[in-house]
């Protein structure tokens, strides 16, 4: 008896096999073709939405640049500040964003209220009250400029020269003109206003103002 299962069950897969090797083989060539690109694309849909910004600690970052000079693009932030979390949500999980981040700056996240010392250019620079909540790190309030303001971002050029904070959150088409301003070195020959006005976007233009 179980020999006889066996061998209906057997011959039912062969059935069903030869039946779509049929219709497959009965596929024209261009209908073969779109399908080969449908499963194409969807593969890369299934990528872009799994890539992400590659993060670095600030001293991580200064060390990279070193030995392959890049700007640095810095995510000023705290745990308890919603805005940055929805910025992490949205607009930093933008394939497009994504892409331009990872290939043209050393990204960096900074907890503006981090208790770790930092060493940079010599110099520590410290968290002056870790155990007091709400307590701003030196290098956060050195790149903010005492405006402590989250999320706000923070950008410096290839030779780790600060150049400019950039505050508030921002949908990708706000945040896309901003960080290729940087990212083209166009802050060398041109304001902002200037550049925006030729810079093409997907959604309405950004009225963010580079100061």
């Amino acid at each position: 008896m179980l020999n006889y299962q066996t061998s209906i069950y057997v011959n039912t897969y062969n059935v069903i096999y030869l039946h779509i090797n049929q219709q497959i083989t009965k596929m024209t060539k261009p209908m073969l073709i779109v399908l080969s690109l449908f499963l194409g694309l969807q593969a890369m849909q299934a990528q872009e939405a799994t890539e992400t910004i590659k993060w670095y600690t600030f001293t991580e970052a200064v060390a990279a640049n070193i030995k392959s000079p890049r700007p640095l693009f810095i995510d000023v932030y705290t745990d308890w500040c919603s805005w940055c979390k929805k910025m992490d949500k949205t607009t930093f999980r933008d394939p497009e964003i994504v892409k331009y981040m990872n290939e043209t700056f050393y990204p960096v996240k900074f907890d503006a209220e981090m208790k770790e010392d930092i060493v940079f250019q010599g110099k520590t620079f410290v968290n002056p009250n870790p155990e007091s909540t709400r307590s701003s790190h030196q290098v956060a309030q050195a790149l903010l400029k005492g405006k402590m303001s989250y999320p706000s971002y923070v950008f410096m050029s290839d030779k780790l020269e600060w150049l400019t904070v950039v505050p508030g959150y921002m949908d990708s088409n706000k945040f896309d003109p901003i960080i290729h301003f940087f990212g083209e070195k166009a802050y060398e020959d041109r304001s902002f206003e200037e550049y925006s006005k030729d810079y093409s976007v997907k959604k309405p233009e950004t009225s963010e103002v580079i100061k």
